[in-house]
C-alpha cells in the first residue's frame, strides 16, 4: 500500500515538474518579448530625439531672423526657453526609458534566480525522496529475506492444519533443540 502511495506522490511531483517548467519556459518567452520590445523602444528614442532636435535647430536661425529684423528681442528669448523646456523633456523622457530597462534588466535578473532556486529545492527534494525510498526498500527486502527462508522451510517440512493448529510429522529420533530439549526436527515432505 506504501508502495502505491510513494509511486503516487513521484507521479504527482513529476506532474508538478512538468507544470513548472512550462510555465518558466512561458515567462521566459514573455521576458524575451518584452526586453525585444524595450530595445526596439530604445533604438527608435534616439532617432526621434534627434529628428525633433534636427527639425527645432533647422527652424531656429528663420525665427531668430525674424525677430532680429523686427527687433524684438522677447520673443528670442522665450523661445530659447521653450528650446531649454524642449531639451529637458526629450532628456527627462531619455532617462525615463533607461531606468526602465534597468528596472527590466534587475527584475530579469531576479526571475532567473527564482526559477534557479525553485529547480535546486525541487532537485534536493527528489534526492531526499530517492535516498528515503531506497533505504526504505531495502529494509522491507531485509524483512522479506527473512519471510522467504521461513516459508522454504514450512514448504520442505511435513506439516499441515489440524483443526485449526499447525501439526507436524516429527523425527522422535532427531537431535532435540531448545533450552529445554522441548523441539524435535520435523520429517522432510
Amino acid at each position: 500500500m506504501e508502495e502505491k502511495e510513494i509511486l503516487t506522490l513521484v507521479s504527482s511531483t513529476a506532474l508538478l515538474m512538468e507544470q513548472f517548467e512550462r510555465r518558466c519556459s512561458m515567462i521566459e518567452r514573455r521576458l524575451d518579448q518584452t526586453w525585444q520590445a524595450l530595445e526596439g523602444l530604445t533604438s527608435h528614442v534616439p532617432t526621434a530625439v534627434q529628428r525633433s532636435a534636427d527639425g527645432v535647430l533647422r527652424e531656429i536661425p528663420l525665427q531668430i531672423i525674424d525677430r532680429v529684423r523686427e527687433g524684438i528681442d522677447r520673443p528670442v528669448g522665450e523661445y530659447e526657453l521653450r528650446l531649454q523646456n524642449a531639451s529637458s523633456s526629450a532628456m527627462e523622457a531619455t532617462r525615463l526609458v533607461a531606468d526602465q530597462m534597468t528596472r527590466m534588466e534587475k527584475l530579469h535578473r531576479h526571475l532567473v534566480w527564482k526559477v534557479v532556486g525553485v529547480v535546486g529545492g525541487a532537485v534536493a527534494l527528489l534526492l531526499v525522496a530517492a535516498i528515503w525510498l531506497s533505504s526504505h526498500y531495502m529494509d522491507v527486502i531485509k524483512q522479506n529475506q527473512l519471510s522467504a527462508e521461513l516459508l522454504k522451510a514450512y514448504n520442505k517440512a511435513d506439516v499441515t492444519l489440524c483443526g485449526g493448529q499447525l501439526c507436524a510429522n516429527v523425527d522422535i529420533k532427531g537431535t532435540k533443540a531448545g533450552d529445554k530439549g522441548q523441539y524435535l526436527p520435523v520429517n522432510p515432505r
